[in-house]
């Protein structure tokens, strides 16, 4: 900043400008976490695994956000996903992995009827059970003629 005189406000810019650069260097250290990309979770040096997975990937974002795990998920065909995951959290992983495995499990035992699937069988169980109205008004309608 170029000035004859340094007044407050030409202060304030200059120390704003500077908390900016620093606040930008800070981010640029620090390592994401949680979800990621696949090239941001190699940029962290550490070694990669990964598993296979197919299914519900934002089932299994709730049990690593509570986790803590950092991982990536890299398509490989419809509903086919690779995880990938540092190795130093293995242990977490496991852990992570075996709870979603649960959860799945235990949403496909589920024998709980959707709504919309319970609404249509009684719209069906009405139809058979009495002809509309309308349609017996019509009919005696034809037969008059």
């Amino acid at each position: 900043m170029k000035a004859s005189k340094l007044t407050a406000r030409g202060l304030a810019y200059v120390l704003r400008a500077i908390g900016r650069k620093i606040a930008k260097h800070y981010r640029a250290k620090q390592t994401p976490h949680g979800k990621q990309s696949v090239k941001k979770l190699m940029a962290h040096g550490a070694s990669a695994s990964s598993i296979e997975l197919s299914g519900d990937t934002k089932l299994f974002d709730r049990v690593a956000r509570k986790w803590n795990v950092d991982y990536a998920f890299y398509k490989t065909g419809p509903d086919k996903y690779l995880l990938f995951f540092k190795a130093g959290q293995a242990d977490a992983m496991t852990a992570c992995f075996s709870e979603y495995s649960r959860k799945v499990l235990n949403k496909s035992k589920s024998r709980r009827i959707p709504i919309r699937e319970q609404l249509k069988r009684a719209s069906e169980q009405l139809a058979q059970e009495r002809p509309r109205p309308k349609e017996r008004v019509q009919e005696v309608a034809h037969a008059d003629r």
